[in-house]
């Protein structure tokens, strides 16, 4: 092996792509430190004028009503230690929102996180170079390693003093070296990234063993393929193909072919459908509202006379009505969701980029299912809020602004 090493080092393309590899992976970490970075600073700047603007808002108000109309609350999902790797959902899914009293359906889904440039090619992060790059560095590594030598007149008298055991065949102690050092070339800026951003020995390790893996089959790959006796530069043809096909067209593929098979209802519709039943609402009677909301929330039934004139009471128990109309759209889009990253899970079996491709998103927890856990942490915290208003609404309590910000609910990110 320290032979086959000592000639790798003499081999000035070997080391060339070698070197390639860990300047594509420095690029890739530096980049996604940068991101996360300035991701964690927005949400502490948003936290800081967010607790400002609400202790400002809330002091100018006389009721519980108008404190929970013009009241705003930051909820967010920050990212991951990890998340500098992949940075996945977290380009095309909103990761943070400033929600109110008001109905839910008409805010979670607005956001300013999508980016079509980004969401269109993808973003070049850690992720981006190991699952597309790195196997091209294989091939262009190992596509000439038999016919070379075989132009060089050596590949015999190679073949002919072949030890036995490990070294018998040493086209394949030449293989892992190069794909050992490779591999190693584009662990070791992660593995900076991941202890300087604080992420887990664990988690890092199961990167790198995912990594690692993914390499070996392209390797074994590349040796099928230049196995056969012909020119370097068909093999190569033949290696480009491959990994075209692997790395790009088969996920496109499987892609397009879950989103066809998985009708999903358009956000859109659920914001403007809510939207309209909040806006038929103040031409109904407001009887119609109230029983809607009272099927929800019997407790408040005949607690307070509601009357002709407006109250904030009625007010808000028609913004949840708006909520309740969408409710059937609204988990047929949720779970349209989540059944197309079920499939996605499924079809990764028989695609090990996407297979790759999920093991880290899913270790930066920015995959869908981060990024469900979010909406459901929003519509928790926006439950906690209708919990808090309604008995100060119904009751008619006092309105006090120092009680209001010390005991409105804190959201705590899960």
């Amino acid at each position: 092996m320290m032979r086959e090493f000592r000639f790798m080092l003499r081999d000035r393309a070997a080391v060339v792509w070698i070197l390639i590899a860990f300047a594509l992976s420095l690029t890739a970490v530096v980049m996604g430190l940068n991101e996360v970075k300035a991701q964690h600073a927005e949400l502490a700047e948003l936290s800081r004028l967010d607790t400002a603007d609400r202790a400002l808002v809330l002091s100018e108000q006389s009721d519980w009503g108008s404190a929970g109309y013009y009241t705003f609350h930051l909820v967010s999902d920050p990212p991951s230690d990890l998340a500098f790797a992949a940075l996945g959902q977290r380009d095309v899914s909103p990761w943070k929102h400033r929600v109110r009293m008001l109905a839910l359906e008409g805010q979670i889904y607005d956001t300013d996180a999508a980016n079509p440039d980004f969401a269109l090619i993808g973003r070049f992060d850690f992720a981006f170079v190991a699952t597309l790059l790195a196997p091209l560095l294989v091939i262009l590594l190992l596509f000439d390693l038999k016919s070379g030598e075989r132009t060089a007149g050596r590949f015999e008298i190679i073949e002919a003093t072949g030890q036995k055991g490990w070294g018998r065949n040493v086209w394949r102690s030449r293989a892992l070296l190069r794909v050992g050092s490779l591999t190693f070339a584009l662990l070791i800026p992660l593995f900076i990234g991941g202890v300087l951003s604080g992420a887990s020995i664990i988690s890092l390790g199961v990167v790198g063993l995912a990594v690692a893996l993914y390499l070996l089959f392209w390797t074994w790959l590349t040796l099928c393929v230049s196995s056969v006796e012909r020119d370097g530069s068909t093999n190569l043809v033949w290696g480009l193909g491959l990994w075209l096909f692997l790395g790009a067209v088969m996920p496109a593929a499987l892609t397009s072919t879950i989103n066809a098979a998985v009708p999903l209802p358009d956000s859109g519709d659920i914001v403007l459908t809510q939207r309209e039943a909040v806006n038929d609402a103040w031409d109904l009677p407001k009887d119609i509202s109230m029983d809607a909301f009272y099927a929800r929330h019997p407790e408040w039934k005949g607690v307070m006379d509601i009357g002709e004139s407006f109250t904030w009471t009625w007010y808000f128990a028609f913004q949840q009505v708006g909520d309740q109309t969408v409710e059937p759209l609204s988990l047929a889009y949720r779970e349209g969701r989540t059944r197309p990253d079920e499939l996605a899970g499924w079809f990764s079996l028989v695609s090990p980029a996407t297979a790759l491709q999920r093991v880290l998103e899913r270790a930066a927890e920015t995959d869908m299912q981060a990024a469900s856990v979010y909406e459901k942490n929003v519509r928790r915290y926006h439950a906690d809020l209708r919990a808090f208003y309604y008995p100060r609404l119904f009751e008619e309590r006092t309105f006090d602004s120092q009680q209001a910000g010390e005991s409105l609910p804190a959201y705590m990110p899960q």
